[in-house]
């Protein structure tokens, strides 16, 4: 990757790191691009050189938040026995609560957003952590597994409440 470009994907990075910081404390309908700027050091030209829209730089967070969820997931997937794999993933999503908060809250936002790309990105993005989560409970003869992915997920929000609630007590067993 030559030089230039990789200015680009770093500084592209750095735009939705500051998008999805501004917008978890903002919300997305108050939150200008100019904010984001601002929080990013840089020009709100050059947030549209990378995102020509307000909702195309919302759909770049949701899609980072996403895929780190999915990342961790797999790479505990990866490692876990088949005996401790739902307790790894679980202390995995607490882990990514605590470090990526404002990417939670983001995510809290998005779930009642009318905009359909918004709606369409939290639903993709839904389906593949069931999936993953599914397919690794079924792979590993995890006993009613459909059941325990829907647990699973439920408890993961459950767990996003009780975070931006400042509930702690709503995560313990």
């Amino acid at each position: 990757m030559a030089k230039d470009d990789t200015i680009s994907v770093n500084r592209r990075t750095d735009i939705i790191s500051a998008a999805i910081e501004v917008f978890a404390e903002t919300g997305y309908y108050r939150t200008t691009t100019a904010q984001v700027a601002q929080r990013a050091g840089i020009s709100q030209p050059y947030v549209f050189r990378f995102f020509a829209t307000k909702e195309a730089l919302m759909l770049a967070a949701l899609e980072a938040s996403w895929a780190r969820i999915a990342e961790s997931f797999c790479q505990v997937i990866a490692t876990a026995s088949p005996s401790g794999l739902e307790q790894e993933l679980i202390a995995a999503y607490e882990e990514i609560l605590t470090a990526h908060k404002p990417e939670m809250l983001l995510q809290m936002q998005a779930q009642t957003m009318q905009e359909e790309p918004i709606r369409e990105a939290m639903q993709a993005g839904f389906r593949e952590i069931r999936s993953i989560v599914l397919e690794a409970f079924q792979k590993n003869a995890i006993p009613n597994s459909e059941e325990r992915t829907l647990l699973f997920l439920a408890r993961g929000m459950l767990c996003n409440i009780s975070m931006a609630l400042g509930l702690p007590e709503l995560m313990k067993s």
